[in-house]
């Protein structure tokens, strides 16, 4: 059995990060949503860019969540909320 809560925003795939794996340092927001990603080497990458990075191991901290079809990162799950990707900064860019 799976800990993770059985809902529509539920982890669908935790992958396994490489040891070169990126991190994610801030978010792309237009009007609010999400929309990229900026990696801890300053690329800022779009959503379907990171989801299929992630996907390869090359962005750690995250799984793959889908909603309405549409696929997006979530932070896994641990005792701090420091790295959530709700908190992080935005970026313009």
């Amino acid at each position: 059995m799976s800990a993770l809560p059985m809902n529509m925003n539920a982890l669908n795939d935790i992958p396994t990060p490489n040891a070169d794996a990126q991190s994610i340092t801030a978010l792309k927001k237009d009007g609010g949503h999400v929309t990229g990603y900026q990696l801890s080497d300053g690329r800022v990458i779009d959503k379907p860019e990171a989801v299929n990075l992630a996907k390869e191991g090359g962005i750690q901290g995250v799984g793959i969540s889908n909603r309405n079809g549409n696929e997006y990162l979530k932070s896994l799950p641990d005792d701090t909320e420091n790295n959530n990707l709700s908190n992080l900064p935005s970026v313009s860019q």
